[in-house]
């Protein structure tokens, strides 16, 4: 554990939110398919990805015509729960972009004729959340970029298909043209979020170029490691990596298998185990960026909501040791996460304690008091140390010994507050 303080000048947006709200929706939401996915037969990391042929797929998507109120509704559930930013799948790989745009071959102009994008900006700056854009590389549905047919199943024999230089220059003319629609019509944006990075080189996705483009339109935006070689936050999936990782990272996680809504996906973790990740993810110095997934009418199915609002009233009680926070101790110091912010150290119990847990290796003449923070009771503690630390150390190192009484004790995860003001 370092002994210098955390900076005093506030975290960047992305450190100081911790959880984020990851919003996979598209108009195949008014079927319950999975996202893009089923046109190219599924894939075995997606089990409810389904084999749709590539007709049916795209066949009454103009049906789809969403609740106005969806966006707003979303986004205050965001901002109960805790998060700080939210990222909506402007256009996902079918192609299919809820928005306008003039470089985008089926979007909403086909459907309900309504900016989905602006309804969503809207509502999440009313909560006050970062605005994040994801936006597929890939396009499936425009003309330009190499078709995939019944006859390229399974999904992983398309991947060496190119289209011809002057098709693909088009493709890229829209590409840009999309991202300069969405840099430049929606006010200031925190983070685009690319994916589909491995149908194609950063070469050929013109990355320094895409980047210097989002660079002179929104100086102050974040981009995702998908765009290869010019991203500013790593995207480790559906796991938490079992190591920091430098620089800026963030997991993406489903609540249960799927990333869009599919009625028949009851895999759902529980509250507990999203809480467990969000401590993990801070513990490490990452965000968590949990998904949602809205039906066809916008609203979002009850399992989610009901988790999202557990994590909420969690977050009321214990975000304190979340927002803006940095990584703790080392892992032998605390059998468990961590997290700092300046001179206070947030001791995260992820398993239930045999009357005391014990924190090894910090100074304990430096402990003034340790708090439950939930419920701000201060908890008795004792400090050890080696004979020659005690004698001779002036600023000794040794171990914490807390007792945890068990009425104390969260069912979802418990919080314990060590105060080392100098």
């Amino acid at each position: 554990m370092t002994d210098v303080a955390l900076s005093d000048v506030a975290p960047h947006w992305f450190e100081a939110a911790r959880l984020g709200m990851f919003v996979h929706w598209s108009a195949i939401s008014t079927k319950g398919l999975e996202l893009s996915w089923p046109l190219v037969g599924g894939i075995p990391v997606l089990p409810y990805s389904d084999d749709v042929a590539v007709a049916d797929y795209y066949d009454g998507l103009a049906d789809f015509d969403p609740d106005p109120a969806s966006a707003a509704a979303w986004c205050a559930l965001a901002r109960r729960a805790g998060m700080g930013y939210i990222v909506l799948t402007t256009k996902h790989h079918d192609g299919f972009a809820l928005w306008p745009s003039a470089h985008a071959p089926l979007s909403v102009v086909q459907g309900c004729g309504r900016d989905l994008v602006g309804e969503y900006v809207e509502a999440a700056r009313a909560e006050g959340l970062a605005v994040g854009f994801y936006l597929s590389l890939p396009d499936w549905a425009h003309p330009d970029y190499p078709a995939f047919g019944e006859e390229d199943k399974p999904y992983i024999s398309f991947l060496g298909r190119r289209a011809e230089p002057e098709a693909w220059d088009r493709y890229m003319a829209d590409l840009f043209g999309q991202v300069r629609e969405l840099c430049s019509g929606y006010g200031p944006i925190a983070y685009l979020w690319f994916d589909g990075h491995w149908e194609r080189a950063g070469t050929e996705w013109r990355a320094p170029e895409l980047r210097a483009l989002i660079r002179e339109l929104q100086p102050d935006c974040l981009v995702n490691d998908r765009l290869d070689g010019v991203g500013d936050v790593a995207t480790p999936e559906q796991s938490v990596p079992p190591q920091p990782l430098p620089g800026r990272w963030e997991t993406c996680l489903t609540m249960n298998r799927t990333w869009g809504w599919h009625p028949g996906d009851t895999e759902y973790k529980t509250a507990r185990r999203i809480v467990h990740t969000i401590c993990e993810t801070a513990g490490k110095g990452g965000n968590l960026l949990l998904n949602v997934s809205p039906t066809g009418t916008g609203a979002l199915p009850a399992p989610q909501v009901e988790r999202l609002e557990a994590v909420g009233r969690w977050m009321e009680a214990n975000g304190t040791a979340i927002h803006g926070s940095g990584p703790g101790l080392e892992p032998w110091q605390w059998y468990g996460p961590s997290t700092r912010v300046g001179e206070r150290l947030f001791l995260h119990l992820l398993s239930r304690p045999y009357d005391t847990v014990s924190v090894r290796g910090v100074h304990v003449r430096r402990v003034r008091r340790v708090v439950h923070l939930a419920s701000g009771a201060e908890l008795a503690f004792e400090t050890t140390t080696t004979a020659d630390q005690e004698m001779f150390g002036t600023d000794p190192l040794g171990e914490v010994i807390i007792t945890v009484p068990g009425d104390l004790v969260d069912d979802l995860a418990t919080v314990l507050e060590l105060d080392l003001g100098a």
